[in-house]
């Protein structure tokens, strides 16, 4: 749990660093509000259950398809009221939710504070083995619905209660002040009926309650989402829908938005980026965003997790020559990472630049001497896996592996392994099949410090891929879970990020921009604070 007016003030940090930058795409038209664009995306890896979506292209549809209580502001991350008409409490324990009237599913079901706690409960439910169980954790009767060892004792969560069609109430086993701000997570999702009573039928068609409905997905081809015209929001669609088109290779997507076919490319490929404004210019954006992107280890492999393997990794991450790479492969378009957050956040909200110390510092002197004093490269090679659908990742691969060579005086300490797609790639992290180092990358849920750190490296955390597990880190972030003084549990956070420094838990390498193109038939195109297109506000024509 965070502090207890520390989102506040992130989400402020991130409005003003991303206010400074401005992220807008050409002036705005009137546009066709009926005609339909296109966007290059990826497979998800799981069918799109809201609690099962841990990933960023699954991630984009659910923010489409789905309005939960609180919604992230398109401009600054802020957590703004959604669904939910109030949220009250007394204790910052005990909260009551009133969900607004008015609102029903696209198949014309009623929302309502059953939708909310239905949803919750299969979310945090064991039996149903969904990725983001753990965002429930908090939640009175989370230890029996989803026990860490042993059978299921509980079928919903005590700490939830429906008191009538518009309201519910939840109880936390301890203070979280903060706890209205996670509810825009896509895991908060309100849920219909037809989930429960046609699963299957579901899972083929999702139906939830957003600006799109979505009328027809070909794996590995495209996804069709349609402007539903009965969404009763105020972010109703400006264009009649949205075609996401499959590519394994985003230099492809980046030559077919080039060639007419296709209006958005929402990450442009690395070895794009130095003909990019000549080739777009003002349809070109470059953004602030909560993103860093990292080398994982798997930690359940015994060499990763030996005596010495903590100056191993220490000294990769010396052998790293983050500033060439970020220069030349990525055209400043990334930033070498000083820590393991975001500068979206700000100082205040939690970004300590430099607190990786000359554990980042490219010294292929030192690097060598601390993997001799680590016990040696595992193996005597360590290579980098990544997903083989993004053209980029094996340049910087590429890229990495050539300075962590050149540093150790050796042209095979390091090389890339690509695995085919996305979707196979987590589903190899998934089943814990990774035998060194792979390719991982955080987009924030929410702008808070505690989201950097805590799922990532906490013990048995939702998206803590690599089984990193330190108890004085866990120790730390419980600390500053409950701690009501926001500084204090910045400071308490930053501590434990010391701890993540210390062991190397993993090798921070670059903040991310946003970085996105569009064709000259769009208008009103920008990236929200997650470094996505926010579609429901593009204009066509």
């Amino acid at each position: 749990m965070r502090g207890a007016t520390h989102a506040r003030w992130a989400a402020l940090a991130a409005a003003a660093a991303l206010t400074a930058t401005a992220c807008g795409g050409q002036a705005s038209g009137a546009g066709d509000g009926g005609a339909v664009l296109s966007s290059s995306w990826g497979d998800p890896q799981n069918p799109l259950e809201p609690a099962n979506t841990n990933e960023v292209q699954g991630g984009k549809v659910l923010d489409m398809i789905f309005r939960s209580l609180k919604k992230y502001n398109p401009q600054t991350g802020a957590a703004e009221d959604m669904l939910a008409e109030k949220i009250d409490t007394k204790d910052s324990q005990n909260f009551t939710i009133t969900v607004k009237d008015g609102w029903t599913f696209s198949n014309g079901e009623k929302v309502t504070a059953k939708s909310f706690v239905d949803a919750w409960n299969y979310g945090a439910s064991l039996k149903n083995n969904q990725k983001t169980a753990y965002f429930f954790q908090y939640i009175d009767g989370y230890a029996q619905v989803h026990p860490e060892t042993g059978k299921q004792t509980a079928a919903a969560l005590s700490g939830l209660k429906v008191v009538d069609d518009r309201t519910f109430t939840v109880r936390l086993t301890q203070k979280f002040s903060t706890f209205p701000d996670t509810l825009g997570y896509p895991a908060f999702a309100p849920l219909p009926q037809s989930f429960f009573s046609d699963h299957a039928g579901w899972l083929k068609k999702p139906v939830g309650n957003g600006p799109y409905a979505i009328d027809s997905y070909t794996k590995g081809s495209q996804m069709v989402l349609k402007k539903w015209d009965g969404y009763p929001g105020d972010d109703k669609a400006q264009n009649g829908g949205v075609t996401l088109k499959v590519y394994t290779d985003n230099n492809t997507a980046y030559t077919d938005l080039l060639a007419g076919n296709l209006d958005v490319v929402d990450d442009v490929p690395a070895a794009q980026l130095k003909n990019v404004k000549a080739d777009l210019g003002d349809r070109y954006l470059n953004t602030p965003a909560g993103i860093i992107q990292t080398l994982a280890f798997p930690f359940y492999d015994p060499k990763w997790n030996t005596a010495g393997s903590a100056k191993v990794r220490t000294g990769l991450s010396r052998a790293i020559d983050r500033k060439q790479i970020t220069e030349t492969i990525f055209q400043k378009t990334r930033t070498p990472a000083t820590d393991w957050t975001s500068p979206v956040l700000g100082a205040e909200g939690g970004f300590k630049a430099g607190l990786c110390g000359d554990a980042c510092d490219y010294d292929p002197v030192a690097a060598k001497q601390l993997i001799k004093e680590g016990g040696g490269l595992p193996g005597g090679q360590v290579k980098i896996s990544y997903n083989a659908d993004a053209g980029s990742h094996k340049q910087w691969v590429d890229a990495v592996c050539n300075s962590i060579n050149n540093a150790l005086d050796n042209e095979k300490a390091c090389v890339g392994n690509p695995v085919g797609t996305f979707a196979d790639f987590r589903t190899q992290i998934g089943e814990r099949k990774m035998s060194g180092p792979f390719r991982a990358g955080w987009q924030m849920d929410y702008p808070l410090i505690q989201n950097f750190l805590q799922p990532l490296y906490y013990t048995n955390a939702s998206s803590n891929d690599g089984k990193w597990s330190n108890k004085q880190f866990d120790s730390l972030v419980n600390q500053a879970n409950t701690e009501t003084d926001s500084a204090k549990a910045v400071q308490l956070f930053q501590q434990a990020e010391g701890v993540v420094r210390d062991n190397m838990a993993a090798i921070p390498l670059w903040y991310q921009n946003g970085s996105a193109g569009y064709s000259e038939r769009l208008s009103d195109v920008k990236l929200n604070p997650f470094s996505v297109p926010v579609y429901d506000e593009i204009k066509v024509g």
